[in-house]
């Protein structure tokens, strides 16, 4: 795993609590001594919620951390859990190339980065392909494993077969689009729920309860696919023909957005964004 900030960490201590040996590595020294220690208080938590098949500290033994690229060298799997920047990831993969055998697997968490942008710079594209990981990487069971144009099938659906061997929901994403899955949908839902708050249809919070406590309690159980055939094709039609036409489709971020950026209301690490914290 290569960076270790919260998304790398994340990744590594799900393979090390699967009895996998992980070498985690960041160029950073600083983020490279604190990596097992932050590891070590997540696995402490879930040691406490009896929530670990063993002890914290056999876990956290098979962990290596480095500062060293090279380190990667004997590595089966490259997950990269870098910045969201297009060079930094490209420039990653082509010393990886370099530094690990023919055989290496190279994936990207990337949760927006296209992944034909990234491997149209390599030598061997067929062997790289995108595994988004949702924080915390450890807890949340989705990964969209993401497909390149040139990505080897076989390859793609060995990592879907891995990643749910070892306990995770994965889903294969046959073409790269931007957003995946889960963040089109989650950006679409988000959008028309601040469309509803600027135009003073309800309170932050009654917003919030609506979504909590009905489409979030049945999505547990349903996907929004799935509840179609539940309703009735014919019924959502029926609605769809009316409603669509009413629902928000701006293309970019709405003023209230932009207006909240401007007041450096940022949310919960500023103590303030749509709710005081």
């Amino acid at each position: 795993v290569v960076g270790a900030g919260k998304m790398g960490l994340g990744i590594a201590q799900f393979f090390a609590q699967n009895r996998k040996s992980v070498q985690l590595i960041d160029l950073n020294e600083d983020i490279a001594k604190e990596a097992k220690e932050r590891i070590t208080v997540e696995l402490m938590h879930l040691e406490q919620l009896n929530l670990l098949k063993e002890n914290a500290d056999e876990i956290i033994k098979r962990i290596n951390v480095s500062t060293t690229l090279e380190d990667a060298q004997k590595s089966e799997i490259v997950f990269e859990a870098i910045p969201e920047k297009l060079e930094l990831k490209t420039s990653l993969f082509l010393s990886l190339e370099k530094i690990c055998n023919e055989n290496t697997v190279f994936a990207t968490n990337t949760s927006g980065i296209s992944i034909n942008s990234i491997a149209k710079a390599l030598n061997h594209p067929e062997r790289f392909l995108g595994t988004h990981f949702f924080m915390p990487a450890a807890i949340i069971p989705l990964v969209e494993v993401v497909k390149g144009d040139n990505t080897n099938d076989r390859l793609a659906e060995d990592m879907v077969k891995l990643l749910n061997l070892y306990g995770k929901k994965a889903v294969l994403i046959h073409k790269d689009i931007p957003g995946f899955i889960a963040n089109r949908i989650q950006h679409a839902m988000a959008r028309e729920a601040i469309s509803l708050l600027e135009g003073g249809i309800a309170s932050a919070e009654d917003i919030d309860t609506v979504v909590k406590w009905s489409l979030g309690v049945r999505m547990v159980h349903t996907g929004p696919i799935e509840q179609r055939d539940f309703n009735g094709i014919d019924i959502h039609t029926d609605i769809a023909s009316y409603l669509y036409k009413k629902l928000e489709n701006r293309t970019t971020p709405s003023s209230l957005l932009l207006d909240k950026i401007d007041k450096g209301e940022l949310g919960l690490k500023t103590n303030k964004g749509f709710y005081k914290w």
